[in-house]
């Protein structure tokens, strides 16, 4: 059976089930309802693989493998996963957006797309190609970029699979009280394409890393399975941004009591495999824009000013503690991340300032590498990282761990104003000379 049918029959599937559950997109589903008879047995099934996978799968921010047997079983598990909830993904908004307007609003002949429009009329291209001479942008990143938080573990689990939008980057909602995402900055200046790669739990990992179960059973995939992603289409951005890394700053995750006795050796070592890795996936991107007959801008992003988004959780860490309703899953927390533990806060605090400072080192020398190429821009932006996560509004309600709306509104601000020199580069917007 061709993969097109297969991908036929599991939308025809998905749709039947949309429309005799009255299922609308972005609407949570009841998972105790009684027509779902195998979802909640199989759902426990999903949830303590979540629970316990991590004491089996490999590392992946070293690279080393898992044994066969193992592997096997967790991508077993995985299909099996994606097949028994294949409706989700006719029940989520898609994580790709095209400008809904934009024939409209390219055809008029002072608009700098309108050559492309006139050649569409004409004939002479199709409306796919008219696509794809839209600015393309993509987003890559983690559970930070996401509309995703910490709840109870099925809400969680399904947020993970299908929370897409409504985030800082990727917003369509015309609400005026709904997050002023990047995507709508940009089509103020030009129609465009939008996609994000990001989930959450991504790492920066090895290219020969495999992504654990856990993040499988959530569609999550590392630094290298995105950026494959994005290579894989035939239509390369022109603005690529990259947000990653916050996952690599649980430093104890794996050591022993030893080892975590000296978290400097700790960092250091995590520091160095983190821009060994960072670097190495980042350079077949760069190869690819290099490739390309249209200029390229790849914004990289320092990651959050964690030492400021712990004044805010230990704020959110006393309302709680009066009132044990407010941020209601503060301590998952500390459950899945444990160096949010006191003992280890200060140096997962260190590990995320070095961690910025390799990343500004390593866009200055893969800088060497694009010098030579007019039509490629590689930036190292610090503008998330001066996002002021010390206001308590910034965090979520929820877990106090990752954006509020109000916080994806100031990311959102942030990252706009962080790629206006990109938007200049790329000309968006303006007649290309």
């Amino acid at each position: 059976m061709g993969d097109e049918y297969k991908e036929e029959i599991m939308k025809g599937a998905a749709n039947r089930f949309a429309s005799e559950w009255k299922v609308q997109r972005g609407e949570p589903i009841e998972l105790r309802s009684h027509k779902l008879v195998i979802r909640p047995g199989l759902l426990q099934v999903v949830l303590l693989f979540l629970i316990v996978s991590s004491a089996i799968c490999a590392d992946e921010t070293t690279g080393s493998l898992a044994p066969l047997p193992v592997a096997i079983g967790e991508q077993v598990t995985a299909d099996l996963v994606d097949l028994l909830f294949l409706f989700d993904r006719a029940v989520s908004k898609p994580p790709r957006v095209t400008t809904r307007d934009y024939l409209e609003r390219i055809s008029d002949p002072s608009s700098p797309l309108y050559p492309d429009y006139f050649q569409y009329r004409q004939g002479k291209i199709d409306r796919t190609e008219l696509v794809n001479r839209l600015p393309h942008v993509a987003m890559l990143g983690d559970s930070l970029t996401q509309h995703f938080y910490m709840s109870a573990l099925p809400s969680a689990f399904w947020r993970a699979r299908t929370a897409w939008r409504e985030n800082w980057f990727l917003d369509t909602d015309p609400d005026p009280k709904s997050v002023f995402s990047v995507y709508e900055r940009l089509e103020r200046i030009t129609p465009l394409v939008a996609a994000e790669y990001n989930g959450a739990g991504a790492l920066v990992a090895p290219s020969r890393s495999e992504e654990d179960l856990r993040q499988k059973l959530v569609r999550t995939r590392n630094l290298p399975g995105q950026i494959e992603q994005v290579l894989r289409r035939n239509r390369f951005p022109d603005l690529i941004m990259i947000w990653i890394g916050h996952n690599n700053l649980d430093w104890v995750h794996g050591l022993s009591a030893e080892e975590r006795a000296d978290p400097k050796s700790q960092l250091r070592e995590i520091a160095a495999r983190f821009r060994k890795n960072y670097s190495e996936t980042l350079r077949a991107l760069i190869g690819r824009a290099k490739a390309e007959k249209h200029k390229v801008s790849i914004v990289v992003f320092g990651l959050a000013n964690i030492n400021a988004y712990l004044k805010s959780r230990a704020q959110a860490e006393a309302l709680h503690a009066q009132n044990p309703k407010l941020y209601s899953h503060f301590e998952s927390g500390e459950r899945t991340f444990e160096s949010l533990k006191p003992p280890y806060r200060e140096d997962m605090a260190r590990l995320a300032s070095m961690l910025n400072g390799e990343l500004q080192a390593m866009t200055s020398e893969l800088n060497q590498q694009v010098r030579d190429y007019p039509g490629v821009r590689l930036q190292y932006s610090d503008g998330l990282t001066r996002v002021d996560l010390s206001r308590l509004e910034l965090i979520h309600p929820v877990d106090a761990w990752h954006p509020s709306e109000e916080g994806h509104n100031a990311l959102a601000e942030a990252a706009f104003n962080a790629i206006l020199p990109s938007i200049k580069f790329l000309e968006l917007g303006q007649t290309k000379r």
